[in-house]
């Protein structure tokens, strides 16, 4: 809860979706301690309950995350400097690693500005879906640190070295079209047509077979860094997993005879 007793997080179910949407929408949904740690209990919840099968980044107000709370005391310079290094590895680290090993696939409904950490949270999703007057922004330059909470990570994977250099060393913001030109996103939606674009991407994703989406993410991830020979026993294993899964009986059976599948497994 916050100071006056309103969710710093706001959990909404519609069928197997669940949204979690970030509520400081007055702090522009700048990250606390108070807000991570719903997040990541948001996260793990979703993660134990079986009948989601589809997680919805979101946020209340005119911007996604202003990323760090810099009025934060475990972070504010004022009054001495601060251990940053242990904030980051404190509450930083385990939420970025339950979002990227979730096992149903993640989406990030960005509908404002995404800054800094929280840039990172929202690219770090499976998908993202972003309002046309959304933009993203590397801040960390202007106040003398470096990019965190995956960002070093994420960026040139997204987008390549040079493009990645030039958005944290410049700190310019990037605009929702132009992220989607970049291949930062998935896709940049006009400001009217956005909350159903992303309760029909979500409903679409809830209804594929989750283990597989989380298997290919895994895939596609460590295949950033392996060698070819490497991702085709990657492959070869994962394929074996899946195969004898009862999803991938269900996908033939319903492709043979013509339905829409019911996939289940998780």
């Amino acid at each position: 809860m916050s100071a006056n007793d309103v969710p710093v997080l706001l959990s909404e179910r519609d069928g197997a979706v669940l949204t979690l949407r970030l509520n400081r929408p007055e702090a522009l949904n700048a990250l606390d301690a108070g807000l991570c740690e719903a997040l990541l209990r948001g996260l793990e919840g979703a993660a134990a309950d079986p009948q989601v099968r589809c997680v919805v980044l979101a946020a209340s107000g005119r911007a996604f995350c202003a990323g760090q709370d810099l009025r934060d005391p475990a972070v504010a310079p004022q009054g001495g400097a601060k251990d940053l290094g242990a904030v980051v590895a404190a509450r930083y680290r385990p939420l970025v690693l339950r979002l990227r090993s979730m096992p149903v696939p993640t989406l990030a409904a960005v509908g404002g500005v995404a800054a800094g950490a929280g840039a990172a949270l929202a690219l770090l999703c499976d998908i993202v879906v972003a309002r046309r007057r959304a933009a993203f922004l590397q801040a960390f330059a202007a106040i003398a640190l470096i990019p965190d909470s995956g960002s070093t990570w994420v960026l040139p994977r997204l987008v390549g070295r040079a493009r990645a250099m030039g958005l944290c060393l410049l700190g310019d913001k990037l605009p929702a079209a132009q992220a989607e030109a970049y291949g930062l996103i998935w896709k940049c939606v006009d400001d009217e047509a956005f909350d159903h674009e992303v309760a029909a991407l979500a409903q679409r994703l809830a209804a594929q077979p989750a283990r597989a989406l989380a298997r290919t993410r895994e895939l596609l991830d460590a295949g950033a860094s392996s060698s070819l020979e490497q991702a085709l026993q990657a492959e070869a294993e994962a394929q074996r997993e899946l195969g004898f899964a009862a999803d991938f009986a269900e996908g033939v059976e319903a492709f043979a005879s013509r339905r829409a599948p019911r996939f289940q497994d998780r």
